[in-house]
C-alpha cells in the first residue's frame, strides 16, 4: 500500500510538473535502486532552484546537511527549526530534484561515537 503524500509533495505538485526520475536513492545515499514505473512516476521533481524555492517559500526550510551518492546524486536534506518540518531531496546530475521523503520533528543532533571499547 502507498503512503499517501506529504504536505510538501502536495504543494509542490500544484506548482511543478511531474517527472519520472532517472534513480531513486534510500535515506541517506546509502543505496541506490532502479525505478520502477509506479514509484518513480509518484514522485515530485522539478529543477533544483524552483524546488528549493518552494520549500524554503512554504515550510521555512533550509538545507541542513548534504551528501554524495551513487551515481554522483547529491542527497540534501532540508528543514526548519522553527516549525519541524524535513525534506529529503535527491538531485540527478541532470539537474532534476525528487522529494524523497518529509516529515516533522526535526531536531538537530551533535552525537559522537562511543569509544572503540564500548559494546554500543
Amino acid at each position: 500500500m502507498t503512503a499517501p503524500p506529504s504536505l510538501a509533495q502536495r504543494a509542490l505538485r500544484k506548482r511543478l510538473r511531474p517527472r519520472k526520475c532517472a534513480a531513486l536513492m534510500f535515506c541517506g545515499g546509502l543505496a541506490a535502486m532502479l525505478p520502477s514505473p509506479g514509484t518513480a512516476e509518484s514522485q515530485t521533481c522539478g529543477p533544483r532552484d524552483i524546488v528549493v524555492a518552494r520549500l524554503a517559500e512554504t515550510y521555512g526550510e533550509s538545507r541542513q546537511s548534504i551528501g554524495l551518492g551513487s551515481n554522483n546524486a547529491v542527497m540534501e536534506v532540508f528543514a526548519s527549526d522553527e516549525t519541524g518540518t524535513w525534506t529529503i531531496t535527491v538531485t540527478s546530475t541532470s539537474g532534476v530534484t525528487c522529494l524523497v521523503a518529509s516529515g516533522l520533528a526535526f531536531e538537530t543532533l551533535a552525537e559522537t561515537l562511543p569509544p572503540k571499547e564500548s559494546d554500543a
